[in-house]
């Protein structure tokens, strides 16, 4: 099997949708709690450096987005037939089993609030299950 092998366009959905997802979590749904967690003020993020932010972070989900895909992808070929359930289980799971406790292991290191791991985490686990629907759908 080819590391390419996927679904491209699936692979821009799949990063598109978990943007917006990100769009909404951390901006009208909990972007002020999440401002006040990190301690930032919205004039400290306004005066990032947005190009270079969004754009790493929309590659960072380009990046998840293929790396599902290709598993998927690798199931498939290996014979399994995993049901759309299966595949969103897949997603969700794997920042449960993964994403999550990496996080909170960086978090309770850098002694970060329980406020900002539930938001973060949160966020992980409804990024990685839309991804995994949207390949769940479009195989």
């Amino acid at each position: 099997m080819n590391l390419f092998d996927v679904n491209w366009i699936a692979v821009a959905i799949g990063a598109v949708m978990g943007f917006v997802v990100g769009g909404i979590w951390y901006g009208p749904l909990l972007g002020k709690q999440w401002l006040s967690a990190v301690g930032l003020t919205e004039e400290d993020v306004q005066n990032g450096h947005m190009a270079r932010i969004y754009g790493g972070a929309f590659l960072l989900s380009l990046l998840i987005s293929w790396t599902m895909a290709h598993t998927f992808q690798s199931y498939a070929v290996a014979g399994s037939d995993l049901s759309v359930f299966a595949k969103v289980m897949t997603g969700f799971g794997a920042a449960l089993g993964f994403v999550v406790p990496a996080i909170g292991i960086n978090y309770l290191f850098s002694q970060k609030t329980k406020k900002l791991f539930f938001i973060d985490a949160g966020y992980w686990l409804v990024f990685f299950t839309v991804v995994a629907t949207v390949h769940a759908y479009l195989p």
